[in-house]
């Protein structure tokens, strides 16, 4: 088994040097990060060249220009071009614990997608975590959380390092396992079962859309939000639009009613984009302006 793990990210370079620095210090190194860029500026592809040649990640870094929101395209140009046969999906403003990969490998199950957890910080802390911190860890520790200000009540249970004890909590929690985007792995043969992410989409739900066609396919969730769990750094939404959010929830409620199992426009209806770029990390650039459409067999 190996895994991908995806990252989102768009224009945040400070944050996703954080997020993959996280990964560089995970305590499994057999894995494949595919960045999945929605037309970020340089800084963000300098940023991975310099992490990647700093921590000797197997990184690929898949963009397109900036036309917009094109999220869900972005994420299933990346699929495509993953190599690993469970992918994980993540964003560019999370920072993983330094078991979070452990975990995921460890509790995979056929037929089965992993619900993770994820913390969201208050401002302030998210400004005060340097590199340092992720290469220590101490950004996860209760303790230095508190030294800075930050009192996070109940949701402190979710940063427990005992696996026995944070399996007993996701055991007890009331709350369902749902597909988000910032923790949360799956099959990638499932995924090209249901054609991945739904082009239709804008921001807001797209991720729990794929996970109710996942469900709809068989493959039902698990929740781990105890035991695999990333630090999600605090950001303003400028783009979240209420029109666009009420159809995204609108489209989820119609694949639930359906039990619909594939995107309409997903991985298959992808077309030649003469900005794409999938470059290899400290190699070359393995595509430029080609359909990402899957071959099948």
């Amino acid at each position: 088994m190996h895994f991908s793990v995806i990252i989102s990210t768009y224009n945040k370079p400070h944050f996703l040097e954080r997020v993959l620095r996280g990964y560089g210090v995970q305590s499994r190194r057999d894995f494949q990060i595919v960045v999945a860029d929605d037309g970020s500026g340089p800084e963000t592809a300098e940023v991975i060249r310099r992490v990647q040649k700093e921590t000797g990640l197997n990184l690929l870094h898949v963009w397109h220009e900036d036309r917009g929101f094109r999220k869900t395209e972005i994420l299933n140009r990346a699929i495509v071009a993953s190599r690993g046969d469970h992918l994980l999906f993540t964003d560019g403003d999370c920072i993983p614990r330094s078991d979070l990969l452990e975990v995921h490998y460890s509790l995979t199950q056929p037929g089965r997608y992993l619900a993770g957890g994820y913390l969201k910080l208050p401002e302030d802390v998210s400004a005060a975590i340097t590199i340092d911190d992720v290469v220590s860890g101490r950004f996860a520790e209760l303790d230095w959380l508190r030294a800075q200000g930050w009192r996070p009540g109940r949701r402190a249970l979710r940063l427990v390092r005992s696996q026995r004890l944070a399996a007993l909590f996701d055991a007890l929690t009331p709350t369902a396992a749902h597909f988000h985007g910032n923790n949360a792995s799956a099959a990638r043969e499932a995924l090209f079962e249901v054609n991945g992410f739904e082009g239709e989409m804008g921001y807001g739900g797209l991720d729990r859309a794929l996970g109710f066609r996942l469900e709809n396919h068989g493959v039902k969730g698990r929740q781990i939000r105890h035991r695999a769990i990333c630090l999600h750094l605090h950001h303003d939404r400028p783009y979240r639009v209420p029109d666009v959010v009420q159809r995204n929830r609108e489209i989820q409620q119609r694949i639930r009613r359906n039990g619909e199992v594939r995107a309409r426009l997903g991985i298959a209806e992808l077309t030649a984009d003469s900005t794409l770029r999938v470059v290899e990390v400290g190699g070359g650039t393995a595509a430029a302006g080609r359909s990402t459409r899957p071959q099948q067999g």
